[in-house]
């Protein structure tokens, strides 16, 4: 069976973006291609922060991450090359449909003094990026069973060539935009 949110983007985003764009050929109307989640840890920090990241992340995602090890060491920030600083998770297809959907119906609203994301975190190729400051905005997430709160950058990339485009994209998708 096929995600919500796939089925609202095939009947009624894909019609609408060709309409408004007017599109010659279906393969130009954007789509979404992968959604990155990162979470990075203070490489300060004892050794089961990392540990922990990736559970809350497994949570989160429904994948397993793989995790991010330094490449370079910086002694003014204690950090040494090959050290455990991080985890990230690629979704794609079902898994990212499914987590787009709990991310805008679920996770967004319950951040606190909510008024729409920034229309302005896009890269110039279409991609979007924002950050969340705590994962306990996730209902996955159990408060009694964390330790740190942790914040994770997401970012939804898209075959859009420009951030209109995209912007529209997102719009259609649920995605709460702030308005100006």
């Amino acid at each position: 069976m096929k995600p919500r949110l796939y089925e609202k983007y095939m009947s009624e985003v894909r019609p609408a973006l060709k309409e408004k764009r007017k599109y010659q050929n279906v393969h130009q109307i954007p789509k979404l291609e992968k959604i990155v989640v990162n979470m990075g840890v203070s490489a300060s920090l004892e050794k089961g922060a990392v540990d922990d990241a990736t559970r809350d992340m497994t949570m989160i995602t429904g994948r397993k991450p793989v995790i991010n090890k330094a490449r370079h060491s910086i002694a003014n920030f204690k950090l040494r090359e090959g050290q455990n600083i991080g985890c990230r998770v690629t979704l794609r297809r079902e898994a990212m449909y499914e987590f787009f959907d709990r991310l805008v119906a679920a996770a967004l609203p319950r951040i606190r003094d909510f008024r729409g994301l920034s229309p302005r975190s896009f890269d110039g190729r279409g991609n979007y990026t924002l950050g969340v400051s705590d994962q306990t905005i996730f209902p996955e997430i159990e408060l009694d069973k964390i330790k740190r709160t942790q914040g994770m950058d997401i970012t939804i990339v898209t075959n859009a060539p420009t951030n209109d485009e995209a912007l529209d994209l997102l719009k259609m998708m649920g995605m709460p935009f702030a308005e100006k």
